[in-house]
């Protein structure tokens, strides 16, 4: 068992309201700065950054996984995780056929770049990533499953987009056996209003949009890597994932 510090939330350029300087190789070498093993990149409603990062990941020893924040019809904000690069991006074509297109104004929103692994601008998306798709709450575990991913609410000790929020509590169903926090010291407070929460495995993540959102290393698990790779540390958190406490 050895200790591997993650962060499971992270924002590249790709995501309008990240900077542009949230490149693939650029946030790959912060989270090496900050001594963070595992991260994910989760942008909005879309995984088209993540094969570049996977590549700059793998040059900087970090261990990628291939995310999405998808905003549901509520406009609630849930983190989807895939073990394996190929499964995230067929869930990331799923997801195409549920976005409500709207034109992006950069000017107020921002560019929303896709680069690649070298951090070059190969395109961009031309309608706004972080508005509201057309699924429900209730329905996003059922087709994140249909990829062989995971999901669970993000920061809901947050006002905005956060699932308690906007519907008042944590529903029982569906069934999450994680709850992603922004601020870890908020996990006491939350479950104490809301005892749904207790017993869910507390997942805390940044939610970087900038280079300096991105944490020295703090959260963690503790994982079994033996024999050592990168594909069975993946592998391993997603069962502690899946499992939850």
């Amino acid at each position: 068992m050895n200790r591997y510090y993650y962060d499971l939330h992270i924002h590249s350029c790709l995501s309008p309201c990240a900077d542009n300087d949230m490149t693939p190789s650029n946030i790959a070498g912060m989270a090496t700065i900050a001594g963070v093993q595992i991260v994910a990149l989760t942008d909005h409603n879309t995984v088209k950054n993540c094969p570049a990062f996977f590549k700059a990941a793998k040059r900087q020893g970090i261990i990628p996984i291939a995310g999405m924040e998808l905003t549901t019809s509520e406009d609630i904000h849930v983190v989807c995780l895939f073990e394996r690069l190929e499964e995230a991006l067929r869930f990331g074509e799923e997801i195409e056929k549920h976005r409500i297109l709207i034109k992006n104004r950069t000017d107020i929103f921002g560019e929303q770049l896709i680069m690649d692994e070298e951090d070059n601008v190969i395109g961009t998306d031309e309608f706004l990533l972080s508005n509201a798709t057309d699924i429900s709450y209730d329905d996003v575990p059922e087709i994140v499953s249909r990829f062989n991913g995971l999901c669970y609410p993000a920061h809901i000790d947050r006002q905005t987009n956060g699932v308690i929020y906007t519907l008042g509590t944590l529903p029982l169903k569906p069934n999450f056996n994680c709850v992603e926090f922004h601020d870890k010291e908020k996990i006491s407070e939350v479950t104490e209003k809301h005892p749904v929460v207790d017993g869910k495995l507390p997942i805390i993540s940044s939610d970087a949009h900038f280079l300096w959102d991105i944490r020295d290393a703090d959260a963690y698990f503790e994982l079994d890597d033996e024999p050592y790779s990168s594909e069975l540390v993946r592998h391993r958190l997603f069962e502690k994932l899946r499992c939850g406490f």
